[in-house]
């Protein structure tokens, strides 16, 4: 579990499914994603949630206010797809409409930062969305990642011709998480 001064970045449990499920199934929380996800979509993201903290010791996680108030996801995950720069750690997040515009997806991202570099000693973390995704980007660059455009990709699983295929890579290494600019 990871605190920090307004979030709880824990595993998933249970008792996160149907709110996990309404996040999924939003078309506005994924509308840069390929679909939406049912509620047996969402069961099983969460497992595999599970599986990566017991497998790696890090993974996607719940993210709720202090009060235990579900707030969406963020996490570490290994990204191993083909891209420029598989197999990396990966960073990125996923907040609920309601926590849109707090700070909270910089904040839980910085902690996960904090936990990858500091904790489990990782050398540099990506972060990658689709080109549109134009909030998702602005937290990378709020958080300290830089643009590695080298390692720019299309995701895939998608048709190259689908408007979600081209992905932006960003990127830290541990040398510049110690230089100060993301804790």
């Amino acid at each position: 579990m990871i605190e920090t001064d307004r979030l709880i970045l824990r595993p998933f449990e249970p008792r996160d499914l149907d709110a996990y499920a309404a996040m999924n199934a939003d078309p506005q929380v994924m509308r840069f994603y390929p679909m939406t996800y049912s509620r047996e979509k969402s069961a099983d993201s969460m497992a595999k949630c599970q599986e990566s903290w017991e497998t790696q010791g890090f993974g996607f996680s719940a993210v709720t206010d202090k009060e235990g108030v579900f707030l969406g996801l963020c996490g570490l995950s290994l990204f191993s797809a083909a891209s420029p720069f598989s197999p990396q750690v990966e960073i990125g997040w996923r907040l609920t409409p309601a926590a849109w515009g707090k700070g909270y997806a910089s904040e839980a991202a910085k902690g996960w930062l904090k936990f990858g570099f500091e904790e489990k000693g990782l050398d540099q973390i990506v972060s990658f969305t689709a080109v549109p995704n134009e909030p998702s980007a602005k937290v990378m660059k709020r958080i300290g990642m830089t643009r590695h455009e080298a390692w720019d990709f299309d995701m895939p699983f998608l048709p190259k011709e689908h408007w979600l295929a081209a992905h932006i890579v960003y990127r830290m290494t541990r040398e510049d998480y110690f230089k100060g600019e993301s804790r």
